[in-house]
């Protein structure tokens, strides 16, 4: 079995594949005050649930965006299964060809979503992440990584809405929020979610026209579900693209 882990600035996504199968998922809180040992317990227990034996787990894989909790979990990881698990960063082949101008910079989200899309989907494809950040990645028609935007994530525009404006105050989010607002929860959730989905609507087709050629679009990240009913873009939505990407990338390095 492999172990796949996804540090997120929120989170910290595990999933358990055998084979081409992804057996288990699990989600973390990705705080920055807990030790390997903490980690490693809660790991232990996720592996218990579903009645995975530590010894089963042969190979491992993390991609994190936080690097003051990489070393920290990579750690739990040696801890609890005796395995030392592959980083990706600099160094590991993805094989993908990334064209911008600083590639080792990429985030390591990123390049496991744009493999796990090349390897999927056809070409060119947008991929959305919805997590603290929402991230845009554009793959051409060769399957070259060629760029793509970073913006406020829904969590992070609500959050500075409710800190900086005086009257407004902590609300969870309507899922389905009608357009025009009436009160304020609905003007904001509207604003958030149906924004958010205009947004990427508006930017998908600007996008396709500069590429000049009719795109895969496809959705992923922790947000999305909230998103993905009110596109009105063809869109494939994925929760499991990262870690699949990670899987991925451990067997392209796992031959050589």
């Amino acid at each position: 079995m492999l172990l796949t882990i996804d540090i997120g600035n929120t989170n910290t996504k595990l999933g358990i594949f055998e084979g081409d199968n992804l057996l288990f998922v699990t989600r973390l809180n990705t705080s920055t005050q807990k030790t390997a040992d903490q980690i490693s317990i809660e790991m232990r227990d996720f592996f218990n649930i579903h009645n995975i034996s530590l010894n089963e787990i042969a190979g491992a894989i993390i991609s994190s965006v936080v690097p003051n909790r990489s070393a920290v979990i990579k750690n739990a990881v040696k801890t609890l299964c005796k395995i030392n698990p592959l980083m990706l960063g600099p160094g590991l082949k993805s094989g993908i060809n990334i064209k911008i101008d600083h590639p080792a910079t990429l985030g390591a989200d990123l390049v496991a979503c744009a493999v796990a899309a090349i390897e999927k989907y056809p070409a060119p494809c947008i991929i959305y992440d919805l997590g603290t950040a929402t991230t845009v990645t554009v793959i051409d028609k060769s399957k070259n990584l060629i760029g793509g935007a970073i913006m406020p994530g829904i969590n992070i525009s609500l959050d500075a809405l409710i800190n900086n404006a005086a009257k407004l105050s902590s609300f969870e989010l309507c899922e389905n929020p009608p357009l025009i607002g009436k009160n304020t929860s609905d003007c904001i959730s509207s604003g958030l979610i149906l924004g958010t989905s205009a947004m990427i609507n508006e930017f998908s087709s600007n996008i396709e026209s500069e590429l000049e050629e009719k795109s895969t679009i496809v959705i992923t990240g922790g947000l999305a579900p909230l998103i993905v009913n009110h596109l009105k873009k063809d869109v494939i939505y994925n929760d499991n693209l990262l870690l699949e990407g990670l899987k991925i990338i451990f067997e392209k390095n796992a031959k050589n």
